[in-house]
């Protein structure tokens, strides 16, 4: 057996896959740029091959089900650890089960991959109530956010829907990357704060009027910070508008 280390992309994690049943067991798979070898085994470098993670893919969906493979790439995107080891482990067992192992809520392999996916499914949900978009030079809808899972991808679909006419970003600022959509097209793409335009003139009005109205009309006896706490995650504060006035 041997760990198997892969470039990080979901194509990559496939590979390892396909070389786990036609080359050679893997005792492990690891993103090559994290991983620290032992004394206890060897390890081999997978170059990411097209063919073979299509190979894979189809394979997932005809011998488990379509669900199962949308559950394994919602925790790939997580930030679950060891998530390779514990999607290999999901696969090789699915491949056995079948489409039932969706169905086996307690099994020590089941368990935790179903746990990867409701926390990508939860902050997805929190995250379509909570961004919060202001518009730059150019009449662009900006939000940046930075969830604690790679999600941007599954905003997408929500957001194209809601903004057909407007071009928008949603700029993940923990990953260096963005959803750029307009007209119910997107794409995800590398981007950071240097690409950003300045605020529209309008924008940086209504910012002014709304610190101004909450400071009128706020009550500050009624201010409860811990109300706020459990209906809206801190860690999320710093990159809401109303938090910034």
């Amino acid at each position: 057996m041997v760990d198997y280390l892969y470039d990080g992309t979901f194509e990559g994690l496939l590979t390892c896959i396909y070389h786990h049943y036609y080359t050679e067991k893997a005792s492990g798979i690891f993103h090559r740029e994290e991983y620290q070898s032992t004394m206890l085994g060897g390890f081999m470098e997978v170059e990411t091959d097209e063919k073979w993670a299509v190979t894979v893919y189809e394979a997932i969906q005809k011998k488990i089900s379509p669900y199962d493979l949308k559950r394994i790439y919602k925790v790939f995107m997580s930030d679950t650890e060891r998530k390779e080891c514990r999607i290999l482990n999901y696969v090789r067992l699915g491949f056995v089960k079948g489409p039932s192992i969706r169905l086996m809520h307690g099994d020590p392999i089941v368990y935790p991959v179903q746990q990867a996916e409701q926390k990508v499914n939860a902050e997805v949900h929190r995250l379509k109530g909570l961004i919060r978009f202001s518009e730059l030079e150019d009449r662009i809808l900006y939000s940046p956010i930075e969830p604690d899972h790679d999600v941007i991808e599954f905003l997408a679909e929500h957001f194209s829907d809601r903004f057909k006419n407007e071009p928008f970003i949603i700029h993940d600022v923990k990953r260096s990357k963005a959803l750029v959509a307009y007209q119910g097209s997107w794409y995800i793409s590398f981007f950071t704060k240097e690409n950003l335009l300045p605020l529209s003139e309008e924008e940086r009005d209504y910012r002014r009027l709304w610190k101004q109205y909450f400071e009128t009309m706020a009550i500050r006896e009624r201010i409860n910070p811990r109300c706020q706490k459990n209906m809206m995650p801190v860690r999320y504060w710093k990159n809401l508008t109303e938090f910034q006035l």
